[in-house]
């Protein structure tokens, strides 16, 4: 009896071992983006891919390169730098939605890629880069 006491004290340790391993790993591997402006400075890889394909992407029809220039001596993308006016432009874009939304549907708090928003880019530009085309 003593001997089936102390096994399940062990397997217990080890399971919290275990897992308190795993939430300080996963805990520990939270990315920390650069020089966001508008996007909470916290979001997650999730939100922040959704955001950029399934909303810019999808909404203006345009890659990444669109509003991302390519690092000096290099075809990959610089994400933090702001040397494309697209960027800036984005951003801009990006703070009509979220007052329009909050403004005139009366969305509490809203955030880019929330699945309530009357108003995304697809509204107006419709898989355009620039709506008027």
């Amino acid at each position: 009896m003593i001997i089936h006491k102390r096994t399940a004290l062990v397997a217990g340790l080890a399971v919290a071992v275990t897992i308190a391993s795993v939430t300080a790993t996963s805990a520990g591997t939270h990315r920390e983006y650069v020089n966001l402006k508008v996007l909470p400075k916290d979001v997650s890889s999730k939100t922040l891919q959704h955001i950029m394909i399934d909303e810019f992407e999808d909404g203006l029809g345009v890659g990444c390169g669109f509003c991302h220039s390519e690092q000096k001596g290099s075809h990959k993308l610089d994400y933090a730098s702001d040397a494309k006016p697209e960027k800036q432009i984005a951003r801009n874009m990006m703070r009509m939605t979220l007052k329009l939304n909050a403004r005139y549907f009366q969305v509490r708090r809203p955030g880019l890629g929330d699945p309530g928003l009357a108003v995304t880019c697809s509204t107006c530009h419709q898989g355009k880069p620039r709506p008027d085309e």
